[in-house]
């Protein structure tokens, strides 16, 4: 039996995983569930991974995997309804089933979220995206992840991020960034009179203040697709 800690935990992480595909981060869990300290956060993840509940996965920061759910909680998130004459007409705009489609993205390779590395060029494969994923007009690229920087963001080491074609950002985009001509990275852009800020979302790394001529922006942050 869970506690009523525990049980909202896990109905958190439940609700977001299926509305991001990604788990929530400690410090949005410990919001959530009122908590002061992400230390409360660590034992009640402990308490349900050591109840089956839910898997860590290793390797990989702030990975988690649903294994199962009680069954109080299963009743509510899934309840198929088949009855004849409930179908509910869909809302305006809605895009039919079987136009959803995927698209090939070329990976140019990869990018560091982390020590920035030589600027990407080439092509190294395709993944196929949703169609619904990429946002508004223009290109799109994929890029593989390296790094721990971005980790608070959602974003892991090794996962695929989806980007579109700009040279423009707003504060708080996640963006490529062209630094100096030659490097390459993965970063929440700020802009702050003749300085562009470049922040990680990992403690373990400063945000980087440069020169805004020293910046070019490459893309933003559309997507993300994530393999286990």
């Amino acid at each position: 039996m869970l506690t009523r800690k525990q049980l909202e935990l896990l109905n958190f992480i439940q609700k977001r995983m299926a509305r991001d595909g990604v788990p929530p981060s400690f410090d949005e869990m410990k919001d959530a569930l009122d908590l002061r300290s992400k230390s409360g956060i660590h034992r009640l993840i402990t308490a349900l991974e050591e109840r089956g509940f839910i898997r860590r996965l290793a390797h990989r920061a702030r990975a988690l995997e649903i294994v199962k759910l009680p069954e109080a909680m299963e009743k509510q998130t899934f309840q198929p309804r088949v009855i004849e004459g409930d179908r509910r007409d869909p809302p305006p705009g809605a895009m039919p089933v079987e136009a959803v489609h995927a698209l090939e993205l070329p990976v140019m390779g990869r990018i560091a979220a982390g020590v920035p590395i030589e600027a990407i060029s080439e092509v190294s494969h395709h993944v196929a995206v949703p169609g619904s994923m990429l946002s508004g007009k223009g290109a799109h690229y994929a890029l593989e992840v390296r790094g721990d920087s971005m980790i608070d963001a959602g974003i892991n080491d090794g996962d695929i991020v989806v980007i579109r074609e700009q040279t423009t950002a707003d504060n708080g985009d996640i963006v490529v960034a062209l630094v100096d001509g030659h490097e390459a990275t993965l970063k929440r852009f700020r802009r702050q009179g003749a300085m562009i800020l470049l922040e990680a979302a990992n403690a373990a790394y400063e945000t980087r203040v440069l020169p805004a001529a020293m910046v070019k922006v490459q893309g933003r942050l559309v997507g993300l697709i994530r393999c286990y």
